[in-house]
């Protein structure tokens, strides 16, 4: 298990930068709807589509977006946050499948 987790550390540390540390620039709500709605998303799902083109396929990844947004519900949002990690993983699991497809066609 540890060498299919080891190769995935430095996309999961994308990902928990895009989720921890964008979320305090925002500093009004039309800033946070941009973060949450535009920024984020398409950061997950260029760290998912890059890691799909140089590993393949891992369903890890999404399952390691779901595990680091949800520490950062009570830190930068409210309860009615929590879709946002489903939504993240499924972007995740998108960008890997998507990142899956093109892997040979490097």
């Amino acid at each position: 298990m540890k060498d299919r987790l080891i190769p995935l550390a430095p996309y999961a540390a994308l990902l928990a930068a895009d989720f921890y540390l964008l979320p305090p620039l925002a500093r009004d709500t039309g800033a946070a709807m941009l973060l949450m709605l535009c920024v984020m998303p398409l950061a997950a799902f260029i760290t998912a589509l890059a890691c799909g083109m140089c590993r393949g396929f891992s369903p890890l990844l999404p399952a390691a977006a779901f595990a680091l947004f949800l520490p950062t519900i009570p830190i930068y949002y409210n309860s009615s946050a929590w879709v946002y990690a489903a939504a993240y993983a499924v972007i995740v699991l998108a960008g890997n499948g998507v990142g899956r497809l093109l892997h040979g066609r490097r």
